[in-house]
């Protein structure tokens, strides 16, 4: 599975904790970051990203262009709905393209663990049929 891992700055501590938590499971998949996020969750969770430009300068649009190629199979998008971000319409889009691709999408810490544990649980193979 292709999963895409996205957090605002202030979620960016959470994704890493996240991340190594469940590296288990994500070690096993392909996995894509935008810039910083993917660096910072390497740094601690020893798992292989490949990484995209940091969201605020074109991640966010690498993101959705996958995601609309149906070439993602699970976004984990850590957001901060506390603190509206410069290029909101790229967050939107991304939640938006996951809206229309059928593309199952992770906002927060409690969804995130529950899309992780399913995927482990062998619940999202039905991806596979829709590529």
């Amino acid at each position: 599975m292709t999963i895409g891992l996205i957090a605002h700055d202030a979620k960016k501590k959470l994704m890493q904790n996240f991340c190594i938590a469940y590296r288990g499971i994500l070690s096993k998949n392909t996995l894509y970051a935008t810039g910083t996020t993917g660096r910072l969750i390497e740094e601690v969770a020893n798992l292989n990203i490949h990484k995209y430009l940091a969201g605020h300068l074109g991640g966010m649009q690498q993101m959705a262009a996958q995601i609309e190629h149906n070439e993602m199979d699970l976004v984990i998008f850590l957001r901060d709905p506390q603190n509206p971000k410069s290029h909101e319409p790229d967050v939107n889009d991304v939640v938006r393209l996951c809206d229309i691709y059928n593309i199952p999408l992770a906002t927060n810490l409690a969804s995130a663990e529950l899309l992780i544990k399913a995927l482990d649980r062998g619940d999202m193979e039905w991806r596979e049929v829709v590529r």
